[in-house]
């Protein structure tokens, strides 16, 4: 179980995601300064304890629409070996001292629990209560087996795709949009997914999908 610290954070995560996010090929902003706000997002636990894991939503309101993005991050007490391209840039926490934040696609760490999330094997983690199960994230697996971790991750202007030498892929959905209401449509190729809830600017909430797990062709997803 995860401890959540009430405690300083210098720059903050959203001061740090400020000056990364328009770095993204799917970052839909324009030249102007990225204006965010935290809009909801989970926790997963790390059995070893070692590697903060949290998906973050956060809104951009610095275009003429609102746009609201998906971000994996990865909190270590080190840098990650091999990692400096995904290093998002480093905080000094109140308790634990540097933390080095990681956009969390490329850290095995979050990869291996969010095929746990997906498998059922692990149970999504409110963002600011310790030992308090999100019950608004929702993950559902139909294939058979194991959900690979041994992706290679590539960012486009659609999203994050993570792709396996057996063509399996998962692609994360950087940029969230509301789905209809009901319940999502099955597919014959989607083997798995993860939906989730966040809060807009008039304060309401909506409903999309996060992630979802492929055995078909790209184009499809």
């Amino acid at each position: 179980m995860a401890v959540i610290h009430s405690t300083s954070l210098h720059p903050t995560k959203l001061e740090l995601l400020t000056s990364w996010l328009p770095s993204r090929p799917w970052y839909r902003g324009g030249t102007a300064e990225a204006k965010l706000t935290k809009s909801g997002g989970f926790r997963l636990d790390d059995p070893r304890g070692e590697v903060g894991i949290e998906f973050i939503v956060v809104t951009d309101a610095s275009g003429p629409d609102p746009t609201t993005y998906l971000v994996p991050l990865t909190y270590r007490g080190a840098p990650l070996d091999g990692a400096e391209h995904a290093l998002v840039g480093t905080m000094e926490h109140g308790v634990l001292g540097r933390r080095w934040t990681y956009d969390g696609c490329h850290d095995p760490v979050l990869l291996a629990r969010l095929a746990a999330l997906i498998e059922g094997r692990a149970q999504a983690q409110d963002q600011n209560v310790g030992d308090a199960p999100d019950r608004e994230v929702v993950a559902s697996h139909t294939g058979d087996g194991a959900v690979p971790t041994d992706f290679v991750t590539t960012d486009d202007q659609d999203g994050t795709r993570l792709t396996t030498p057996h063509g399996t892929s998962l692609r994360l959905h950087r940029v969230l949009r509301p789905a209809p209401d009901g319940p999502f449509p099955p597919s014959q190729e989607v083997t798995g997914q993860v939906t989730g809830s966040w809060q807009l600017q008039d304060g309401t909430r909506a409903r999309g999908v996060f992630a979802v797990l492929h055995t078909g062709p790209e184009s499809s997803l």
